[in-house]
């Protein structure tokens, strides 16, 4: 499981580049970059989205549900050697996520049809995991991809990052290959600004953060990544 099994706020914005530049220039002079980032500030990341065939998930999130949740793997950098499954959940604008390992061989027995090692795995989000593909018949919906840049203040907690690059694919055999090439999202080529804090924001980030950001989005690269789909 994460560490920080707690609700968190998680604030979403869609910027332009000509946005992001002063936004990262501030945010660099009060914020800590990230230890797992690269001499560039970034990382890639590559996650495969489960979901039923009523596309449970995707709904939930385009109806605005207010409780819901969502299961993904997910690896850094093209390398497959580490890898977690994860489980988003959101109640009434707060988040909360949970993650435990995952290997490479057990992935390709989930994507192959054998769930037959998950109740033994000993990871109770693992065996979760399971019980929610028999009941609500769950499977590989759609990869995303794209390239992060992480910042993280210690006072609130606050970590802020952009997403940008966002690319989709459609075939979960792909998934495990590592370097994945796919197909742009339909983003119009925006940033996504996500910020996630604990009770509070500081007010110095909370004022850097509204520079050039009109209003909040209900963004999600799932849902984007899906459109071709729709």
């Amino acid at each position: 499981m994460s560490k920080a099994a707690r609700y968190r706020h998680e604030l979403k914005y869609e910027i332009s580049y000509l946005e992001y530049i002063p936004l990262r220039q501030r945010l660099r002079a009060v914020m800590d970059k990230d230890s797992y980032a690269d001499t560039e500030g970034q990382y890639k990341i590559s996650s495969l989205y489960f979901d039923n065939y009523n596309d449970k998930a995707l709904k939930e999130k385009v109806e605005g549900a207010p409780k819901r949740e969502k299961f993904r793997i997910r690896y850094y950098n093209g390398d497959t050697s580490f890898m977690k499954l994860e489980k988003k959940m959101k109640i009434n604008g707060l988040c909360m996520k949970h993650s435990c390992s995952i290997t490479k061989d057990e992935c390709e027995r989930l994507l192959s049809g054998d769930y037959s090692w998950m109740l033994d795995s000993g990871r109770g989000l693992i065996q979760e995991f399971y019980t929610k593909i028999i009941s609500q018949q769950l499977r590989p919906r759609t990869m995303v991809m794209y390239t992060r840049e992480p910042y993280i203040y210690d006072a609130g907690n606050v970590r802020v990052t952009f997403d940008m690059n966002i690319s989709t694919g459609l075939y979960a055999t792909d998934f495990l290959k590592g370097d994945i090439e796919g197909i742009p999202a339909p983003t119009d080529g925006r940033i996504v600004l996500e910020i996630k804090y604990d009770d509070y924001m500081p007010e110095l980030i909370r004022d850097i953060v509204q520079v050039g950001v009109v209003r909040a989005e209900a963004f999600s690269k799932y849902a984007a990544s899906r459109q071709y789909e729709l």
